[in-house]
């Protein structure tokens, strides 16, 4: 945690106003007792032992400030977790994984043209995604292990950073219609290489490569395979390659999360699906553009953008039902329909398919939380967090939101401020850490923050949050509201 976290964790514990409060009535104190005992005639060393008592009291006080909150329903006991927050709650106990893990690094360009990183980004990513089915393998988002993507890799590091047993790295150079896959996997612990191949292909075979490296790492670590499963894993629907280079750089448009970056991420997406019209998983990217339209508002007509997401998940569902994207974005899409019974069917199909998919679980979670499964939510972002332990920031927020409802509220703080730490600019952040404080009684913090979403959104609206969020137990969004309420905030 940096230094700033940590002065705003003792703020916000309340430490700070607690030291100084003591230090000043201590000095009252003495100056008080120090007539008295001089008028009375009382020995010199009476003083000297309550300025010590005094002095050993104030970081008895400072501690006692740390583990309770005093609050408008009473006094309360808090717990911290040093450095990354951890999602369940108190009373629950995590076991250690025991499967094999593994993160795979995005492969080396190793091309003249830059533009060919999409490619090699992409056999990764389809390696990532065949390794993922396997519930006997644990393997890490993409999120987290293309994060050394262009740098000197230390396997140890990245073992010890992202919690995988083993790290696959590669590299790739296609010249023409010619390509060369070097892959090698290694045990971070040791150092020591398990498995390594070098494939010389025609440029139409690259699926085939991608099969083959995953079924040989698979090999590698004696994992057992049903003929289902290994039928499941080399069945591909075929995808243009020009239409996967146009799928990579689309969401990443996608992924901007703006209204341009929406925009320009359906146009790359549609000529995809122009060229290859069975790609369900760039259709279940439109999908996920246009219900992200609807969330924030954005376009001439949001609610029609939410259908249209839903009819495109549904129709890339239809396409391929063996694809967890086009699930996973089926069940976002549903959950802002608020149809949740049916949101959950697609999301608990999309982890049947693929176990370690991060998205399937942080939708899950997600929808959880909606629909009122708080400790649900939190034991499953937990999971989500060790699939992808660098986590994206939003990762943050939904887990303050699971604390805030499950009553966690100094929890939901440090959380928050966590997430500020990364994203100065979130006006829904700020909201709810104005909710916690003044649920904590803390009236000037409170302001504080809300001051920060007028900021930033000066148009935000509680009303409009409250009719468009999916929750299926309202009473969760009005207790945020309430803790608006007891801060005195004009709402």
């Amino acid at each position: 945690m940096s230094l700033r976290g940590v002065w705003a964790e003792l703020r916000d514990r309340g430490v700070l106003k607690a030291g100084a409060a003591y230090a000043a009535v201590g000095w009252v104190a003495l100056e008080v007792l120090s007539v008295v005992f001089e008028n009375l005639g009382a020995p010199g060393w009476v003083l000297k032992v309550i300025t010590t008592l005094i002095l050993i009291g104030f970081p008895v006080a400072c501690v006692l400030a740390w583990a309770f909150d005093i609050t408008p329903e009473g006094i309360r006991s808090v717990s911290f977790v040093y450095g990354k927050p951890a999602p369940q709650s108190a009373n629950v106990v995590v076991e250690p994984s025991t499967e094999p893990s593994v993160a795979v690094l995005a492969f080396d360009n190793l091309s003249t043209e830059p533009e060919q990183a999409y490619f090699s980004d992409g056999i990764a990513e389809d390696i990532i995604t065949d390794l993922s089915r396997l519930s006997q393998l644990r393997v890490i988002a993409r999120n987290s292990s293309f994060t050394y993507k262009g740098g000197p890799v230390d396997v140890r590091r990245v073992g010890r950073e992202l919690g995988a047993r083993y790290v696959l790295e590669g590299s790739v150079r296609k010249v023409g219609q010619h390509v060369r896959v070097v892959s090698q996997l290694t045990e971070t612990t040791t150092g020591a290489l398990v498995w390594a191949e070098r494939f010389d292909r025609d440029l139409t075979d690259i699926f085939a490569v991608q099969d083959e490296i995953a079924l040989e790492i698979i090999e590698a670590l004696r994992i057992k395979l049903s003929p289902e499963m290994e039928a499941r894993l080399t069945r591909k629907i075929p995808v243009d390659l020009e239409a996967r280079n146009l799928f990579l750089r689309g969401r990443e448009h996608a992924f901007l999360l703006t209204a341009n970056g929406s925009i320009e991420a359906r146009k790359l997406l549609e000529r995809a699906i122009a060229i290859s019209p069975g790609f369900s998983s760039a259709m279940a990217c439109i999908a996920f553009t246009l219900v992200e339209d609807y969330v924030m508002g954005w376009g001439d007509d949001p609610q029609r953008s939410l259908e249209s997401g839903l009819e495109i998940a549904r129709r890339a569902c239809a396409v391929d039902d063996q694809d967890p994207c086009a699930q996973v974005y089926l069940s976002l899409a549903l959950l802002w329909n608020r149809q949740h019974e049916e949101s959950m069917v697609a999301v608990r199909r999309c982890l049947a398919l693929a176990p370690s998919h991060a998205d399937g679980h942080m939708q899950l979670a997600n929808l959880q939380y909606y629909m009122g499964d708080i400790e649900d939510a939190l034991n499953t972002l937990d999971i989500c967090m060790q699939l992808d332990p660098l986590y994206p920031e939003i990762a943050l927020y939904f887990l303050a939101e699971a604390q805030a409802a499950s009553g966690q509220l100094v929890a939901a703080v440090a959380t928050l401020r966590r997430r500020l730490e990364r994203n100065q600019n979130s006006e829904t952040t700020y909201a709810l850490l104005a909710s916690c404080y003044g649920h904590l009684g803390k009236i000037e913090e409170s302001r504080e923050a809300w001051a920060q979403v007028i900021r930033i959104a000066p148009n935000f609206s509680l009303e409009r949050r409250r009719r468009i969020l999916p929750y299926r137990t309202p009473e969760i969004f009005e207790r945020r509201i309430e803790g608006l309420h007891k801060a005195g905030l004009p709402i």
